[in-house]
C-alpha cells in the first residue's frame, strides 16, 4: 500500500520561501552590479560580491531547510536578522550623514556576515531524529 504524503503549506511557510528567494535575488543583484552599486554605496566591488555570495548562501540554505525546520525557529532567526538588518541600514545612514565614509561598509559587511550566521544557526536547528512518519513542529 503507498504511502500518501501531504504537506501543509502556511503563510510562515511561504513567508520562510519567500524571504529565501529574495535574499538569492538580492546576492545575485549584488554579484552583477558589483561595481556601480558599491560606488553609489561608497564600497568596494569585492564586498559587494562578498555579500551577494553569502546571500545566495543563506538564502539557498534558508530555501532548503523550510520543510525540516520549526517555523517558530525560522520565524525568531528572520525576525532577529531582519532587525540587525533595518538597525546596522540605520547606524549607516546616520553614518553618511555626519560625513563617515564607512556607512554602506557597514551595511554590506552586516550583509556579508548575517547570511552565513543565519544558516549556521538554522542548520544547528535540527529537529530530534524524527522516526518515519512523523511531521517537524510547523507551530509558531
Amino acid at each position: 500500500m503507498a504511502q500518501v504524503v501531504t504537506s501543509r503549506v502556511t503563510r510562515q511557510t511561504v513567508g520562510a520561501v519567500t524571504d529565501g528567494a529574495f535574499k538569492v535575488l538580492l546576492g545575485a543583484v549584488y554579484i552583477a552590479g558589483a561595481v556601480p552599486l558599491g560606488r553609489l554605496l561608497g564600497t568596494s566591488a569585492w564586498l559587494m560580491v562578498l555579500s551577494g555570495v553569502a546571500l545566495l548562501i543563506g538564502g539557498g540554505i534558508e530555501i532548503r531547510y523550510t520543510g525540516s525546520r520549526s517555523m517558530r525557529t525560522y520565524t525568531w532567526l528572520m525576525l532577529a536578522y531582519d532587525s540587525g538588518w533595518v538597525l546596522t541600514a540605520l547606524t549607516g545612514l546616520l553614518m553618511s550623514r555626519h560625513g563617515s565614509t564607512a556607512g554602506g561598509e557597514l551595511w554590506m559587511g552586516y550583509q556579508a556576515a548575517a547570511p552565513i550566521v543565519f544558516a549556521v544557526l538554522l542548520i544547528a536547528a535540527a529537529p530530534a531524529q524524527m522516526t518515519t512518519g512523523t511531521q517537524p513542529d510547523t507551530s509558531v
